[in-house]
């Protein structure tokens, strides 16, 4: 695929998936951000798994997010993803934007996961 047929995001995306990689010391946080949901996942790259995930969908945030707006729910969602990688005993991680800018509701929900407990 030639690079004028990917998106910013898309190339930008590549370009950091070089430099980062989750390990079993230090797996990685992705952050995905559609339009009215934002979802978070904590994976081990070398062996493919996924160690915990949450997103605005999630069961355990059920009820509580119909009153806020985009931001405070990613606030909800990062706490929630610390919450469940702490209780696996995982306290460092590396944050993968996803080539989405560091601002806003990605900026919201790597504070709350950092307020939370986790170190990145």
């Amino acid at each position: 695929m030639s690079s004028t047929a990917l998106s910013g995001r898309t190339r930008r995306k590549l370009r950091i998936r070089r430099k980062i990689s989750g390990s079993v010391e230090r797996p990685r946080l992705s952050v995905f951000r559609s339009s009215t949901h934002i979802y978070a996942q904590v994976v081990n790259d070398g062996d493919g798994k996924t160690l915990a995930a949450a997103s605005t969908l999630s069961r355990d945030l059920k009820g509580t997010l119909e009153s806020d707006d985009k931001t405070a729910a990613a606030r909800k969602v990062g706490a929630l993803i610390a919450k469940m990688c702490l209780a696996k005993s995982v306290e460092k991680v590396v944050f993968d934007r996803n080539g989405y800018l560091y601002h806003g509701r990605v900026k919201a929900l790597a504070e709350a996961a950092r307020e939370a407990g986790l170190k990145f």
